[in-house]
Order: C-alpha cells, then structure tokens, then sequence
C-alpha cells in the first residue's frame, strides 16, 4: 500500500529526535497541493512533537507547501528535498533556518 501524507504526518512524532530539537519552539505549517490537498501543523516545543490536521492555531515560524507526491518522494528519498526546493517543487516562507534544523530533528526512512 503507497504512503499517504496522513502517514507520514502521523509517523512524525515518533521520527522525532529529541536531542536534535533541544531548544526549538516552532510551529510548522504544511500545505499539500495535488491528490491529498489540504493542510497539516506541527508543533515542536520542549522536545515533544504534536501534529494536526489542520491550518495552525497561531501563526506559523514556518510554512512549507509542496505537492503531496513530491513530498512523499523526498521523505522516501525518490527526490532530493535541496533540488525540489531549487527547482520550485517546495515553497518555504517564514524562518528558513528552522527548515534546515528540521532535517536533522526527523529521522527519515
């Protein structure tokens, strides 16, 4: 059976490393364009990670919009997450930083 982005969202609390958010206050929101359109929000705060769907309650330190297939591939490594960001497949607006520690924060695959 193919990962959703219901999956993936779902699996994100236990993918987190807490030692990697030491410090980290955010909140996250995901946009998914394409097949599974709709919107997500993660909060990370003292080392814990909550996930809804949803559009965030409070204004989000990030925003990632991406099309859902895109994004399933670059969390199961069939697309690079720098290229997709380079060639416009992701969109990050807000703090820019927070998508670089996000990488390390989850462990993917």
């Amino acid at each position: 059976m193919p990962l959703t982005i219901a999956d993936l969202m779902e699996k994100m609390p236990g993918a987190f490393i807490p030692e990697k958010g030491q410090g980290v206050d955010a909140v996250i929101h995901f946009k998914f364009t394409g097949e599974e359109a709709g919107d997500w929000n993660v909060a990370i705060k003292d080392g814990k990670v909550d996930v809804a769907q949803g559009a965030p309650p409070t204004q989000p330190n990030m925003t990632l919009t991406a099309d859902s297939n895109d994004y399933i591939r670059i969390i199961t490594g069939e697309l690079d997450g720098m290229q997709a960001f380079m060639q416009g497949k992701i969109k990050l607006s807000g703090d820019l930083n927070l998508a670089m520690k996000l990488m390390q924060m989850f462990k993917i695959r």
